[in-house]
């Protein structure tokens, strides 16, 4: 591993720690409504927005002033909202260097003029060695301008005492272009690719105790690639709660920062004789092979099951081969040195949890552990993790073993012919009780959740439960948190899709129970979070996908594809004008990446059937209509409208006979779906493993939480067995002609843009 990823920018936190039991009330002396407004617009709120039918909304002040105390500006008496105001005017205003900034190569970067003096000397050292000195030379009250820089990094500019780093990034992210003339030589032409996703739990293999494991996926990337497929899209690898295992959203992550261990393989580094013993061990041979044939993942008794097997391997470990010095030992050894503390915290936190749980009335959320717990640098923390060495311990030999199993896949992947291989899913947030929110408190907004206002399709609102990072924290603390989070889910991929992208620019907030109606939008440094983004997927050579989907701010998909990230366009989304009929393929976006579904939205076979009609009514997430008449009745009929206008653009395109009517609804175009997706013009497109096998059912139905299986449904072959299923081989031959057939225009366009 190079040394620039191992370069830590995060100062080493502490924060104090309080309960959150709401806001402190408002003092009923009268103040004029701008008063808070006027604070929460400068922290970055946005006190009105429009809503789905475009009617513009004003948040309320109560909510203002709940979201400023949870950001560390309380505005509960005229007293406060004066300080609050100070405080926040003191790191706006330009007075003192930040600890970081962003700017492009060969541009111009411009320093606060309140900072500078004119005639100032400055020095920036480069990461190369290199020095480049210089001058101001400003009129007093003008910005002050550095010389552009050729060189994108991480560098440190000097002024006088004063040291701060300027994050320099290249002009655009890494491409599919890039990686494929990396692996084809710099001239070679990029055809029209394609990939595989998959949800990484829902993959079945001999021997895996009934959850998807890393070799699985690795078998999986090495036959995709041999029939085409250039890369392979994965659901969240992020790290869960193992002391929590009725927690296993992947989307509500305890931390972004370190790796899911039920998908480890116990054969995988210690090989298929230790998984053996240890299954022996663990007595769990039986349970082992009943969870591993359940159609549906029983994820409270396999975690547990899962965990006890490699603790039988942790035990073998440390009695042969650490107390040797063997060689695993020495590399284990190493990885947790070049992981460092953040590792160290993470383990931490899982033994802390899983002890705080043991105790009677024990609370996992850690805002209800005991004060001094709630501070991961507090010496009763450290004396617990002295104290309990041996547990913290197993969790990082957990992580180890993770981080060796999603690192074979990506290699697998590559060593097969992929230009690009794993493409991982990169969480809008994490789950506030979990180590992540912990570890990085100062980094994180606490008492609030991220979610989304009240639409069309959801008219209460949505709180996910998640939390993320503070943009004030990004400021004071030098983005360090955010990078950090980059550097680990670029680490063992080829690139990374950035769930709910719009979030770089603003997030639905809502406090910590209240209503998803009670909210507001946060604004984020869009275009610092897009250059650090563009630097560190050109230092891992590794693209960039964003899931735009949803209400759209104007221009924001422009700004994504001049910064070579490459948006989603979805089969039923693509729509004509006045949302009549579906776009041609060859009107679909050049510059994104076309697929069928997503793992929130029906199936091919689930839509033409309107299986997810039938089960948003059957868990009560159809609305009454004014007309009186049934609400799934009047959809199915609509659907039946859908169906013949899809029909209609796949024989339009040439994917389907021009004479032949539209199939019944249990008998879905499956293959028609997937060679319309395949003409259309984007580098990428994305087959989703349910389309390719048909399946009608979804892996998540958004808005349900026990009455649909989220995140159970398993493959019903095992990897060697589909590979071996002569209708999903045909159908994998049958797409990447497809897709090879494709004539892309010899104009270049942005998804092929000069090397920076």
């Amino acid at each position: 591993m190079a040394d620039w990823r191992r370069q830590r920018l995060r100062h080493q936190p502490r924060c104090p720690h309080r309960r959150y039991s709401g806001a402190q009330r408002v003092s009923p002396t009268r103040r004029p409504n701008d008063t808070i407004a006027s604070l929460a617009t400068r922290a970055g709120f946005e006190v009105e927005w429009r809503d789905a039918h475009h009617a513009t909304r004003h948040v309320p002040e109560h909510t203002l002033a709940v979201l400023l105390e949870r950001m560390g500006l309380p505005c509960g008496s005229a007293t406060q909202i004066r300080h609050s105001a100070t405080t926040l005017e003191a790191e706006l205003s330009g007075r003192k260097l930040p600890p970081l900034m962003t700017a492009e190569v060969e541009r111009g970067i411009a320093l606060p003029a309140a900072a500078i003096r004119s005639d100032s000397h400055y020095r920036i050292e480069l990461e190369s060695g290199s020095i480049i000195d210089g001058r101001f030379t400003a009129p007093k009250g003008e910005e002050a301008l550095l010389t552009p820089i050729s060189e994108p990094g991480y560098h440190t500019l000097v002024i006088n005492e004063q040291r701060m780093t300027l994050a320099v990034a290249p002009s655009r992210c890494y491409t599919v272009a890039d990686a494929w003339r990396t692996r084809h030589g710099g001239s070679a032409q990029t055809p029209p690719l394609w990939s595989i996703a998959a949800q990484l739990y829902g993959l079945r293999r001999t021997g895996d105790g009934g959850i998807g494991d890393y070799s699985a996926l690795a078998q999986l990337a090495i036959e995709s690639a041999k029939r085409g497929a250039h890369a392979l899209a994965v659901s969240p690898t992020h790290a869960m709660f193992s002391a929590e295992p009725h927690r296993f959203s992947p989307y509500s992550p305890s931390s972004r920062l370190w790796l899911n261990v039920t998908h480890i393989d116990p054969a995988a580094v210690f090989g298929a004789d230790a998984a053996r013993a240890a299954i022996d061990a663990a007595q769990a041979a039986d349970a082992w092979s009943r969870l591993e044939d359940l159609p549906l993942i029983d994820w409270p008794n396999a975690v547990v099951l899962k965990l006890k097997v490699l603790r039988a391997l942790y035990e073998n470990f440390c009695a042969h081969e650490r107390a040797q010095g063997a060689p695993r030992a020495l590399e284990f050894h190493g990885f947790c040195e070049r992981a460092g503390r953040a590792l160290e915290e993470h383990a931490r936190f899982e033994a802390l949890q899983a002890a705080q749980l043991g105790q009677k009335g024990g609370n996992g959320h850690w805002r209800n552990w005991p004060e001094a717990l709630r501070d991961p640098r507090s010496p009763e923390v450290e004396a617990f993790a002295e104290a309990h060495r041996h547990e913290v311990e197993f969790h990082l030999f957990l992580q180890w073993l993770a981080a060796k199993g999603l690192s074979h896949a990506q290699h697998a992947a590559c060593d097969a012919g992929m230009a690009v291989g794993l493409i991982a899913d990169l969480a809008v947030g994490c789950d506030s009780a979990g180590s992540h929110a912990w570890s990085y408190c100062d980094d994180m907004l606490q008492g609030v959740s991220v979610g989304a206002p009240p639409d069309l399709f959801n008219q209460a609102g949505q709180a996910w439960g998640l939390t993320t990072f503070s943009p004030r924290a990004m400021r004071t603390q030098g983005f360090s948190a955010f990078i950090d989070m980059l550097r680990a889910a670029f680490a063992h991929a080829g690139g990374i899709r950035i769930d709910h992208i719009l979030g770089l620019r603003r997030l639905w907030l809502v406090p910590e129970g209240e209503s998803a109606r009670n909210g507001a939008y946060l604004r984020y440094p869009l275009e610092d979070l897009l250059r650090l983004i563009a630097l560190e997927s050109w230092r891992h050579g590794s693209i960039v996908v964003g899931e735009d989907l949803g209400t759209v701010p104007h221009g924001f998909r422009e700004r994504l594809d001049e910064h070579g990230i490459a948006g989603i366009r979805v089969l039923w989304f693509e729509r004509g004008q006045d949302d009549k009929g579906f776009k041609p393929p060859h009107a679909w976006d050049r510059n994104a990446v076309g697929t069928t579904t997503t793992h929130d939205l029906p199936t091919v076979a689930g839509w033409w059937r309107g299986s997810d009609i039938a089960w948003r009514n059957r868990i009560g997430q159809t609305m009454a209509r004014a007309d009186g008449r049934d609400p799934e009745e009047a959809a199915q009929e609509e659907r039946a409208a859908d169906r013949a206008e899809l029909w209609s653009a796949f024989q339009q395109a040439g994917v389907a006979a021009s004479n032949v009517a539209a199939p019944p609804p249990d008998n879905a175009p499956v293959d028609e779906a997937l060679a319309f997706i395949a003409a259309t013009p984007g580098p990428l497109v994305t087959y989703p493993l349910e389309d390719l096998l048909a399946q009608v059912e979804q892996p998540n139905l958004p808005g349900s939480i026990d009455e649909h299986p989220n995140w159970r449904r398993r493959m019903s072959l095992p990897i060697d067995a589909l590979f071996e299923d002569t209708t999903f081989c045909d159908r994998l031959l049958a797409v990447d002609r497809a897709r090879s057939a494709v004539i892309r225009s010899t104009t270049r366009t942005s998804s092929e843009p000069d090397t920076p």
